[in-house]
């Protein structure tokens, strides 16, 4: 098999390994495709706390090729789709429902190795079937829907809100998506990309805003009667967006920060606003009990995320799909391990 192996931050390799054999309870998937994630960039730069040498990728798809004792569920050529997020069961979050704010949270392409290669062994619990029907490249992208399931979840939409996204790359557009499948009456959406813009128009937004040009809480204002929007979603991971997320949210307002920002990033928060016009400030992290439900909404063709790929590119372009990530030139970056270069 061959592998993108991260050996440090900054360095790339491509390996030839030792086909995997599973252990019980565990599966080996041929990985079709894997999506490069804002975590890779940071994994890949130093920045996230992924144990070295490691082979990152953890939005993937593939099919399963062998099973180790005891899998009953899977079968030699099903395909499948892999939730990444590992918990251990027994700390104090997980039994208290909480399972993806474990203190021993694992993660496959962090802390163990991951899709960027041509196979991967993963826990057999952790694999999906995929419809056969089902494109891999979308049963990929199940792993970025379940994230925003879950936030979209946390932001507590209400049918006839007037919601706000600041940022529409790919998890923006997802976002936009299940805010509208929940029943916004408005949804605008703020992003300096011309060709993201227009992907926001082509899926419904009501508004797009090119925030260098023009004024996004006049926009939101007029569309609330000066009010503020109900729902405010956060998706840069910018110290600068949280601040205006905050702003922007109206009485009774929610704001959901779903972009990863910089661990020392922060904003002011007026105390006597968030008193006065009873504003719900909340958080959102990885997926928990969300991929099904993710992978039916693939299913059933109501959420669109095929033409969200912009680049598919071999192992050995692990490094570009990166940078073209971070240049903000793509939206989303599909690495497909069995291609030649």
């Amino acid at each position: 098999m061959r592998a993108a192996l991260f050996p440090g931050p900054e360095v790339c390799e491509i390996v030839e390994r030792q086909p995997l054999v599973p252990a019980e309870g565990q599966v080996v998937v041929r990985v079709e495709a894997c999506g490069v994630c804002g975590t890779d960039a940071h994994i890949y730069r130093g920045q996230f706390p992924a144990r070295f040498p490691v082979v990152a990728g953890h939005e993937f798809a593939g099919v399963v090729e062998e099973t180790g004792p005891g899998i009953a569920s899977l079968r030699v050529g099903d395909h499948a789709a892999v939730d990444p997020n590992i918990h251990c069961g027994a700390c104090r979050p997980c039994r208290r429902g909480l399972p993806h704010l474990c203190r021993d949270l694992a993660a496959i392409g962090v802390t163990q190795d991951g899709g960027f290669a041509t196979h991967c062994r993963v826990p057999a619990r952790q694999v999906y079937k995929v419809p056969g029907d089902m494109p891999l490249a979308v049963a990929a992208m199940a792993e970025p829907v379940a994230c925003c399931v879950h936030g979209i979840d946390r932001a507590g939409d209400r049918a006839g809100d007037v919601v706000v996204l600041i940022g529409a790359g790919t998890i923006g557009l997802i976002l936009l998506q299940l805010a509208l499948l929940h029943g916004a009456a408005a949804a605008v959406v703020s992003e300096p990309s011309p060709e993201k813009r227009r992907a926001a128009e082509q899926l419904g937004a009501s508004r797009v805003v090119d925030p260098g040009a023009e004024s996004l809480s006049a926009i939101v204002g007029e569309a609330t009667e000066g009010s503020g929007a109900e729902i405010v979603i956060e998706c840069v991971g910018s110290q600068e967006t949280a601040q205006q997320a905050m702003e922007l949210a109206g009485e009774g307002g929610r704001v959901l920060l779903f972009g990863v920002a910089p661990q020392a990033a922060a904003i002011t928060v007026s105390p006597y606003e968030v008193y006065r016009k009873e504003i719900t400030v909340t958080g959102s992290f990885t997926n928990p009990f969300a991929h099904g439900r993710a992978l039916a909404l693939l299913s059933s063709g109501r959420l669109k995320v095929e033409h969200l790929i912009s680049h598919r590119l071999s192992l050995e372009e692990v490094p570009r799909g990166i940078e073209l990530l971070e240049s903000r030139r793509a939206t989303k970056v599909m690495i497909e391990p069995q291609q030649s270069q």
